[in-house]
């Protein structure tokens, strides 16, 4: 029978995440559940430090939620039997022997700036253990939760500005948190869909009766409460050196520059359009606006890419009449988003991720679909450092396995922190005072990186 959510995974996971916080409600101390988390008091002993000269100065994460078919999108087998090359054809891209899946002819027209891994191998096919995997290079550990890029990358960051550093569009998958790291270093998610045109960010504005002065004395209170904590617990000694979640919070209310990134009305017709009246596509050019503004690291979800049955309706049609599938729409987001960074200046500095947790099997199912395939897969990088119109890697004829230069998640989280100058034996430490390494099983993709 044909799902009638395509937007929920296999797993039962539909708008619903391991780790729940929230967007903002102004409401004095009185704030939801991004601000409301009990913030963790680990703090790591090891001095903090990201590498200033890092070419990737700010990352943006689109994130394919349930795992996207590397033979649909960017590893084509033309020459494979029927049931393994499926119902896409390849085209040529504007590098010379370089092909990916037809209905993404905008993308192929950038494939100069983009660089594919195709043969990315993970032994996990679960989504939320191989998210673990993707997303902070550790494969789950019972005894210990590990935090996610993102959430490292604001543990280790100084700025305490107005924009929120670290931010997700859409619920971001479950496995994109803080892990053993303060809590205050979780993503502001911002909820709903962006396309929409009721959407709006929640809780920026004050509420009726909420002035600056009365929050500002709000604010004060909540510090002397935490200075008090901080006196009768000595383990705590160090926290004060972290950004809590409730100073991110007064300094997002109070900046009307801020809360204006958020502002998508702001964008003209011509560009929201260009990027697409969708979630990926107005996420990703809401991405864009918060980059600019300073935020470090955004993720851009995009759910309905576990497709275990109707793989040509779900990829290319979509299930409502006039509207395009998965593929056509992520076309016309990531085409957008490459090409505007490319022309305000800021791909150069700008890491932009494209991947999901696995890949599809091979060969198609009996329900016209494909089941989580982690053995070989693809993962696209643009921007920030990359070495753009390169293939790295080889699948076998079927893309069943490796067949050349296996690359672990690991590794590719490895490059990734190097790319956003993160050191990745650098030691963090856990709330019991455990030493852990940023990433000890990786090694960094050399020939990615300009």
């Amino acid at each position: 029978m044909r799902n009638r959510h395509p937007n929920r995974r296999c797993d039962g996971v539909h708008r619903r995440e391991l780790l729940h916080v929230g967007g903002l409600s102004a409401l004095g101390i009185g704030v939801s559940d991004w601000l409301m988390a009990k913030q963790a008091r680990a703090e790591s002993n090891a001095t903090r430090h990201i590498d200033d000269s890092a070419k990737a100065q700010a990352c943006i994460l689109i994130w394919l939620d349930g795992g996207p078919s590397h033979l649909d999108l960017f590893d084509l087998k033309p020459d494979a039997p029927a049931e393994i090359r499926g119902p896409f054809a390849p085209i040529p891209t504007n590098v010379n022997g370089i092909e990916v899946c037809e209905q993404l002819p905008r993308t192929a027209a950038l494939m100069d700036k983009v660089a594919l891994v195709r043969s990315m191998t993970s032994p996990l096919g679960e989504h939320n253990f191989a998210s673990h995997y993707l997303l902070t290079g550790y494969k789950p550990n019972r005894a210990l939760t590990y935090p996610s890029i993102p959430s490292v990358q604001k543990h280790l960051s100084q700025a305490q500005t107005a924009i929120p550093t670290n931010i997700a569009i859409a619920k971001p998958n479950g496995m994109i948190g803080s892990g053993y790291l303060p809590e205050s270093t979780m993503p502001f998610i911002v909820q709903g869909d962006p396309s929409r045109p009721e959407f709006r960010v929640q809780d920026l504005e004050l509420p009726a009766g909420m002035t600056p002065d009365r929050l500002t004395r709000r604010r004060e209170f909540r510090n002397a409460v935490d200075e008090l904590t901080r006196q009768t617990e000595t383990r705590l000694a160090e926290s004060g050196q972290s950004d809590s979640a409730f100073d991110q919070a007064f300094r997002l209310v109070q900046s009307s520059q801020a809360r204006a990134a958020f502002d998508l009305q702001q964008e003209s017709q011509r560009d929201r359009n260009h990027y697409g009246r969708h979630l990926i596509g107005h996420g990703c050019l809401m991405a864009r606006r918060l980059v600019e503004a300073g935020a470090k690291f955004v993720t851009v979800t995009d759910r309905g890419w576990d497709t275990h049955e109707d793989i040509y309706l779900r990829l290319k049609e979509g299930f409502t009449g006039g509207t395009a599938g998965k593929i056509p729409k992520l076309d016309q987001a990531y085409s957008a988003l490459l090409s505007d960074l490319a022309e305000r200046g800021l791909l150069d500095s700008t890491l932009v991720i494209l991947m999901g947790e696995f890949g599809r099997t091979p060969k198609l199912n009996p329900r016209g679909g494909r089941d989580h395939w982690p053995g070989a897969f693809s993962v696209a990088l643009a921007g920030g450092g990359i070495v753009g119109g390169q293939v790295i890697g080889k699948s076998d004829a079927h893309g069943e396995r490796p067949a050349e230069r296996p690359i672990s998640p690991a590794d590719l989280v490895r490059t990734l922190y190097h790319l956003i100058g993160i050191d990745g034996d650098l030691e963090l430490n856990t709330a019991d005072g455990r030493p852990v390494q940023v990433n000890r099983d990786g090694t960094v993709i050399g020939d990615l990186i300009g």
